[in-house]
């Protein structure tokens, strides 16, 4: 009967969790497909960025605990394997005569990285609850109000209690003893210790279970989604705008250079989801609400609206708001991000260099002032100025090209 629950929970959340993903990789194709090129360096990348968090070691402290709940998710998880197993098979510890001296350095290993999880995850929690990191606190920052601060919080405390579970189970197991998990031997009741031991067992592989589960609904999806975003990342390190190919033709055509057709249905920059790429709709998904490119971003710093990070957890919600109302009347442009927000942008690109795994917010936020401007004519008349003198003089000012140079006469 415990094999028979055991094999039908496992179908029922592998379900769910295999529906919620084809959900997200539908919704992510929303948007318009893209080509790349340079499979090596792109692999390279995802080694360094993704693979070996590079990034997140600029700040070390921070970066050695990272790696260590990294560590810990990717590693100890393995014994998940044998937990499966031994569930629908009704054995105990299945892996232990195969590996027979070997399994209890496995088990130790496991414990010992397990320390660091619990470690690395108080030291999370308190500087969360203490504010002294100003780009993780909600008062400051307006988009983390809500879920988004409530969720850093459940995932570290869901990963102590799946830590103590695993340390629950392993004391309370009378045939074996580990490095950490015996000293807590002596404080369980003798009496009772397969009851805890089981007890202990199916909160572990529940607790997994549900994690898992809830990472697809959390911003922990990066922690599958950080390697295609990584690399599907922009290679050019030059911070030079992205072109927009259709009005590269038209200036080849005007130039008399090889074009294809006008396409009078062409749209200028993006408006809503489907105008985007779906590197863009992946950065969405993949953010981990850090809130590096706030920080790093001047405009943010002296006051204005705009927020990177907004950026990418309002172009998620609108994802995700078509995910479940496919004819939902909302646009991302308007409803979700303001011009105020697109117009304080200064294309520095801090954002993108600030963010560890490489996602763009500039990118959407060129795309949506490119329709802005160049669609709905939305400009201040400032900028209009400019863009005239840009056109007729070739500079943003209002003095005649061939007085370009008289500065220097001087």
């Amino acid at each position: 009967m415990t094999q028979i629950s055991f094999i039908a929970l496992l179908l029922a959340m592998g379900y769910l969790i295999a529906r919620r993903f084809g959900q997200i990789a539908k919704t992510i194709h929303l948007a318009k497909p893209i080509s790349i090129t340079n499979s090596k360096e792109r692999w390279k990348r995802v080694l360094l960025l993704a693979l070996g968090q590079k990034k997140m070691f600029e700040k070390p402290f921070v970066g050695i605990m990272h790696l260590l709940i990294y560590l810990g998710f990717v590693l100890i998880n393995i014994e998940i394997l044998e937990i499966i197993l031994d569930g629908m098979l009704g054995t105990h510890r299945i892996f232990a005569p195969f590996l027979g001296d070997f399994y209890p350095v496995i088990i130790n290993f496991f414990e010992i990285l397990a320390g660091g999880v619990v470690l690395a995850c108080l030291v999370f929690i308190v500087r969360r609850v203490s504010k002294q990191v100003t780009r993780l606190d909600s008062a400051a920052h307006r988009e983390l109000k809500g879920f988004p601060i409530k969720d850093a919080m459940q995932i570290l405390i869901i990963e102590l209690v799946l830590m103590s579970a695993l340390y629950i189970m392993n004391a309370a197991d009378p045939d074996q003893s580990f490095v950490i998990s015996k000293h807590l031997k002596s404080l369980l009741p003798e009496e009772n210790l397969h009851i805890i031991e089981q007890s202990a067992w199916w909160i572990h592989i529940i607790g997994i279970l549900l994690f898992a589960l809830y990472v697809t609904y959390s911003k922990h999806l990066h922690i599958f989604f950080a390697f295609p975003a990584v690399y599907y990342s922009n290679l050019d390190s030059s911070s030079q705008m992205s072109e927009m190919p259709h009005v590269t033709n038209e200036v080849n055509i005007m130039l008399g250079k090889p074009g294809e057709p006008s396409n009078p249905d062409l749209k200028f920059g993006a408006q809503d989801i489907k105008d985007l790429t779906i590197k863009n709709t992946l950065d969405a998904y993949s953010c981990t609400e850090c809130g590096r490119c706030t920080e790093q971003c001047p405009a943010n710093q002296t006051g204005k609206a705009l927020s990177p990070r907004k950026i990418m957890m309002d172009t998620r919600d609108r994802l995700e708001e078509l995910q479940k109302d496919p004819n939902s009347t909302n646009i991302l442009l308007g409803n979700y991000i303001t011009a105020e927000e697109l117009r304080a942008c200064t294309t520095c690109q801090a954002c993108v260099e600030a963010c560890p795994i490489q996602l763009s917010p500039l990118d959407i936020i060129l795309a949506l002032r490119r329709y802005q401007i160049m669609e709905q004519s939305d400009a201040p008349g400032a900028w209009n100025a400019m863009f005239a003198n840009i056109e007729t003089n070739q500079a943003p000012w209002k003095f005649n090209p061939s007085d370009r140079l008289n500065w220097a006469k001087s």
